[in-house]
């Protein structure tokens, strides 16, 4: 079945032969209908698609694989980045042709990127119909007559039913993400986890676009009302509150996770959200929560009443890691073009769950690019089993799992466009507060807001800094509606030197970590550093 495609680019004529029924580029109505037809979910309250994705509820990163080929070889970081050899993929290539032939696949032509001078065309394959649904929402759709010329620089074949063969296809189980970046070709196999599919793009824009000068952002970003030149992005690792923090409804939202930085300013990779839904509640988050029950929207490994089809939003026995998936225009703040100007302020968020860092710190350039480089956050007692204690989490860029460059790439991109465009720099604690963990509270919410809020309107700079003495970054003294005492975490602990005791402990893990990039660093971020 031909449906919107562009007639010279079948997926016979790229060497996708003997397969079954082929779907091009199906609307969300017929995608639901064949999701169902073919038992992959059932339709849900409001026209949703309720899916489940078996044994793989997240992603696979230590089954991610980059072929190791002469263009790349100088190129990847490899100890972050497990290597596959060309003869292995190509083997994986053809055991998975093979596999796919008499069976039915979706296909979705898409952009990755709002800016047209930067953006990247990408062809999904499919064999379940939902993947295909997913990723629609997910990246941006070219319009009817662009679909006629579309010629897919990148490919990407998702097979959950295929299982690949370790010892055939040099690999580490029968899952398989494996990125060959001269055949411009992504294949996926044994997981139904649709977020593979749209990591797998940050991945391919991660390794492009730093070559032109465009720095990739593990980001949400929004603007100002009316003003897109007054843009802020917001760094930071689950748990931090990325997606809470920048769906503002005082500002125009960019997008939720995935962002690019050009001489232009930034723009947004993807033309959907995928949120998590654990605890989601109309009251806290009440536009996300409506797309729960908007048509289309696609819901991910949520347990639901089987006979009323009401989701229980506190039942995680499935998984934590319960999402939505939905295109950008469901959110009513939400920008129309997914562009934005250069940043005036970039904010790093922690959750750190050790009590020590204040709520908000100004940074300099050079500890912006320290900061950004540890990417910084923790895991909390009951998150995994064993952990009993706060447990530092390093996760350099805020995304080290989709970097498939040096660490060092990025930050000195970040840092030269912060230069460039002077924008200001603030690393935000949503941790604990009062003690660790156990101990302490969570940091209110609306202490959160009002920094940011005095952050985003200039009216921060303004305020009496403070030097921190453990990590040498600005803390502001006194921000109206926000309590003194929090603004000075030492003050919040009721034994000052067991707060002591755990900053210098803090303090320690972040010179530890940091310890691997100091010989690729400039004297300015080494002065910067712990230790």
């Amino acid at each position: 079945m031909t449906t919107r495609v562009n007639p010279n680019c079948r997926l016979e004529d790229q060497g996708i032969n003997g397969v079954g029924r082929v779907y091009y580029n199906l609307l969300e109505p017929a995608l639901m209908t064949e999701a169902v037809a073919r038992g992959e979910g059932r339709i849900g309250l409001g026209g949703t698609f309720l899916a489940t994705t078996g044994v793989h509820t997240g992603r696979s990163p230590k089954d991610k694989f980059v072929v190791r080929t002469p263009s790349v070889e100088d190129t990847i970081w490899w100890e972050n980045n497990a290597p596959m050899t060309p003869e292995a993929f190509d083997q994986l290539h053809a055991d998975m042709l093979e596999h796919m032939k008499g069976r039915d696949y979706f296909v979705q032509d898409l952009f990755g990127g709002a800016d047209p001078a930067e953006r990247l065309d990408v062809r999904l394959v499919t064999e379940l119909a939902w993947h295909n649904l997913f990723i629609r929402h997910m990246l941006r759709r070219p319009k009817a007559e662009e679909l006629a010329t579309f010629t897919p620089e990148f490919t990407i074949i998702n097979c959950p039913s295929f299982k690949a063969d370790p010892e055939r296809h040099g690999c580490r189980s029968e899952t398989v993400i494996a990125l060959n970046f001269d055949k411009k070709l992504i294949l996926i196999g044994n997981t139904e986890y649709a977020g593979e599919n749209k990591k797998s793009v940050f991945s391919l824009l991660n390794y492009i676009l730093p070559s032109k000068g465009i720095m990739p952002m593990h980001c949400s970003a929004n603007h100002a009302p009316g003003d897109p030149d007054d843009s802020a992005v917001f760094f930071g690792l689950s748990g931090t509150g990325k997606t809470t923090l920048s769906a503002d409804p005082s500002r125009v939202l960019i997008g939720d996770d995935e962002h690019g930085w050009s001489d232009n300013g930034i723009f947004n990779f993807e033309g959907g959200c995928y949120a998590k839904t654990i605890s989601l509640s109309p009251k806290a988050e009440p536009e996300i929560y409506a797309t729960t029950s908007r048509f289309g929207t696609v819901i991910e490994n949520m347990v639901f009443d089987e006979d009323s089809l009401e989701l229980d939003f506190e039942d995680n026995s499935i998984t934590d890691n319960m999402r939505c998936a939905y295109p950008l225009d469901a959110i009513s703040n939400a920008s129309e073009t997914s562009l934005g100007g250069h940043p005036k302020n970039i904010i790093m968020l922690t959750c750190d769950a050790f009590g020590v860092l204040p709520p908000i710190s100004r940074l300099t350039p050079a500890q912006a690019m320290y900061h950004f480089l540890s990417g910084f956050t923790s895991k909390t007692p009951g998150t995994e089993v064993g952990v009993v204690e706060p447990i530092p989490t390093f996760s350099t860029c805020f995304g080290a799992p989709f970097m498939p460059r040096r660490p060092e790439v990025y930050g000195k991109l970040l840092q030269e466009k912060i230069a460039r465009h002077g924008a200001n720099c603030w690393l935000v604690n949503t941790g604990w507060t009062g003690g660790a963990f156990g101990t302490g509270s969570r940091m209110p919410i609306q202490a959160t807001r009002a920094l940011l809020a005095a952050a985003l309107d200039g009216s921060l700079n303004a305020a009496e800094f403070r030097r921190d003495p453990n990590f040498g970054f600005e803390v502001p003294v006194s921000v109206p509606n926000v309590s003194d005492v929090l603004l000075d975490p030492r003050q919040t602990w009721e034994d000052p030197a067991a707060y002591d005791k755990q900053a210098q402990k803090l303090v320690q893990m972040f010179s530890d970590n940091f310890a691997q990039y100091l010989s690729a660093i400039d004297d300015e971020v080494r002065a910067a550093a712990i230790g």
